[in-house]
């Protein structure tokens, strides 16, 4: 199995894909790997870093949805009421928009630097955007 990480800015994570709770969403990521985005800090949603992407369309809908993904959970929102975006929480988190409660699909899990992700969260709200990577090694 293959590790995947994330770098954001100067931070680095080790994470997994949650591929039995979320099998599709996982392989309709996995196709768009490496992926490269950048986060800036979430408007409605609490304690979260985010990456707005339109109208991207991974071809998925609702699986393993959450409204409150915990610290170092990453989710998918496929678009529908508001723009497709992914999110990473990095503390408490109501995940919403403009338009009200939203829900995401909960498909990666971070398993290393949680230590560093409130100190991510506040240099993208103080500073602003990070670019951000996500790769399969």
């Amino acid at each position: 199995m293959s590790k995947l990480v994330i770098r954001a800015g100067d931070f680095t994570f080790d994470a997994r894909f949650e591929e039995q709770a979320a099998p599709k969403t996982v392989a309709a990521f996995r196709k768009a790997l490496p992926f490269e985005s950048h986060i800036i800090h979430v408007r409605w949603s609490g304690e979260g870093v985010w990456m707005p992407l339109g109208d991207l369309d991974f071809g998925v809908g609702y699986e393993n949805h959450t409204s409150y993904p915990a610290p170092g959970q990453i989710i998918l929102y496929p678009g529908g009421i508001s723009e497709t975006e992914i999110l990473l929480a990095y503390g408490g988190v109501h995940f919403a928009s403009k338009m009200g409660q939203l829900a995401g699909n909960h498909f990666i899990t971070l398993t290393s630097g949680l230590e560093n992700l409130a100190t991510l969260g506040k240099s993208v709200l103080w500073k602003g955007a990070l670019p951000i990577r996500f790769e399969e090694v």
